[in-house]
């Protein structure tokens, strides 16, 4: 029997910005030390996310002893503080930006985005059978990757997972939008896939058999007890098949 393992871990410093890679992280009741922690604003005070601003993908955050740098191709590093990080970031995304501190959120609200690499190999065939190129996981952006489920989508029918000393318990399935057809390698739009393809087999119904809730790929899950995980971590989980 494959045992299923810890295979990647990734945390987002600065919401829409490159993820950065970990070999073991902290996992907190609100999800991983320092996943999401930062935010940049627009003009109108909303937040900046990719599909708007696919160049956020080049931006990579820094998050050290509590203190942020961000750096981007061709660009000085800045720290992520007041006046200087902002004038940065305006002048990089071409608009007023604003970069601010997010605060914690209460309880389990907060989430981790998980994926099993069987599940990205699916689509990846698919996406071959219809001649267009393989997409790596970066595309979809998920803080835990799992090897070793055999079948795909297996995360979409685990109640919960325990990895090293930590517990957590399956929210709700991912819904994809548009982000994912931004590569993250060069910051640009690169659509229609993968949700061209996804749209055929991967629709999601609500309650209403009608209600089509959006297509997905992945699932989130809440942290049901905090501890550290590490890559080659043993996985395991407690399933329940739910509805397409």
């Amino acid at each position: 029997m494959t045992v299923a393992r810890l295979a990647d871990i990734t945390y987002y410093p600065v919401k829409g910005c490159a993820g950065i890679a970990l070999t073991e992280a902290t996992v907190t009741p609100s999800g991983l030390l320092g996943d999401r922690a930062y935010a940049i604003l627009d003009e109108k005070g909303d937040v900046r996310w990719q599909w708007g601003d696919p160049g956020l993908a080049l931006i990579t955050p820094q998050l050290v002893d509590g203190e942020l740098t961000l750096s981007a191709p061709g660009r000085d590093p800045v720290k992520g503080e007041g006046a200087t990080a902002n004038a940065w970031l305006t002048d990089l995304l071409g608009g007023p930006s604003t970069l601010v501190r997010v605060s914690p959120p209460a309880g389990n609200s907060n989430r981790l985005h998980v994926v099993s690499r069987a599940t990205l190999a699916a689509l990846n065939d698919r996406l071959a059978a219809r001649g267009s190129r393989p997409l790596p996981m970066n595309r979809f952006r998920p803080n835990l990757v799992i090897d070793g489920w055999p079948a795909p989508h297996t995360e979409d029918e685990a109640t919960h997972l325990a990895i090293a000393g930590t517990e957590l318990t399956f929210t709700e399935r991912t819904i994809r939008c548009a982000i994912t057809m931004v590569d993250q390698e060069t910051g640009r739009r690169d659509g229609p896939e993968p949700l061209r393809t996804l749209a055929t087999y991967r629709r999601t119904r609500g309650t209403d058999a009608d209600a089509d809730k959006g297509i997905a790929f992945g699932a989130y899950f809440a942290v049901r007890r905090a501890g550290k995980v590490s890559v080659g971590d043993e996985v395991t989980r407690t399933a329940c098949p739910r509805r397409p």
